[in-house]
């Protein structure tokens, strides 16, 4: 199995510098990949609010960012083959995410996925708890709803929820999706180093990945445009932070693709 070091302060810092360079270099992609989150999340928002139905574009707002390393797969993509030497174009980006298809990811991706519609299912049964008889319109008519006493308890406990599903994700995923893009292993195999390492060492993962839900949050309230910085920026970073913390084995197989 994989092994990584301990962490320490300063890898999360060459992380984040790597993966600004990183940003900054390749440009066009996060305009490109950003900007399809950036579109399906105001989609979502308007169709959230058309309807009337503004707790389901809570729920959403808090379920994305267990999504983010989804998301970020294409910015894990671009570092591996810039870190391999490897030409950079739009089209190869493209054919390698679509290649992924055959691989193990959609597996992991698949306990995403089914642990988001489980998150989305909890909400929904806690919305209709605390504020089921409730009258809601919309999010500028319901803020006085949300803000009443059974509001702010259903906020906290599903913030509560949430964040225990996000962290089971976010522990899977941190090391598991780089993985599986760098080496030849099977999804549980990856999913289950990520979260070995994480639980070695709870206190600093647990800080970043804070600091990427935050900030994915923040970037989500000005209509998502800050998608265009978090996602390329935290995407390019994971991946630096996968090779800074791995330990080195040249015996291990590397992914021929």
């Amino acid at each position: 199995m994989t092994k990584f070091r301990a962490p320490k302060r300063r890898d999360f810092m060459r992380a984040l510098r790597a993966g600004a360079v990183d940003m900054v270099r390749y440009p066009a992609f996060a305009l490109v990949f950003a900007g399809a989150f950036v579109i399906i999340g105001l989609a979502i928002s308007t169709l959230t609010y058309a309807s009337g139905q503004s707790y389901w574009l809570v729920l959403a707002v808090m379920g994305f960012p267990m999504v983010g390393s989804l998301a970020a797969l294409g910015f894990y993509l671009i570092s591996w083959q810039h870190h391999r030497g490897r030409p950079i174009t739009m089209w190869g980006i493209l054919r390698a995410i679509w290649a992924l298809k055959n691989g193990q990811v959609p597996w992991l991706a698949v306990i995403i996925v089914v642990m988001l519609l489980f998150w989305f299912f909890l909400g929904h049964m806690l919305f209709a708890l605390f504020l089921g008889l409730q009258p809601m319109v919309n999010i500028s008519s319901s803020a006085e709803v949300f803000l009443s006493g059974n509001g702010l308890t259903m906020l906290a406990l599903g913030t509560g929820v949430g964040a225990v599903f996000s962290t089971l994700i976010f522990s899977m995923t941190l090391f598991g999706l780089p993985m599986l893009i760098d080496r030849d292993v099977d999804f549980m195999t990856a999913g289950l180093a990520s979260i070995t390492q994480v639980m070695a060492y709870p206190v600093p993962y647990i800080i970043w990945g804070a600091v990427i839900g935050l900030a994915t949050i923040t970037a989500i309230i000005p209509a998502f445009l800050g998608m265009f910085i978090v996602l390329p920026l935290f995407g390019h970073a994971t991946w630096h932070l996968y090779k800074i913390q791995q330990i080195s084995d040249h015996a291990r197989p590397q992914k021929s693709g």
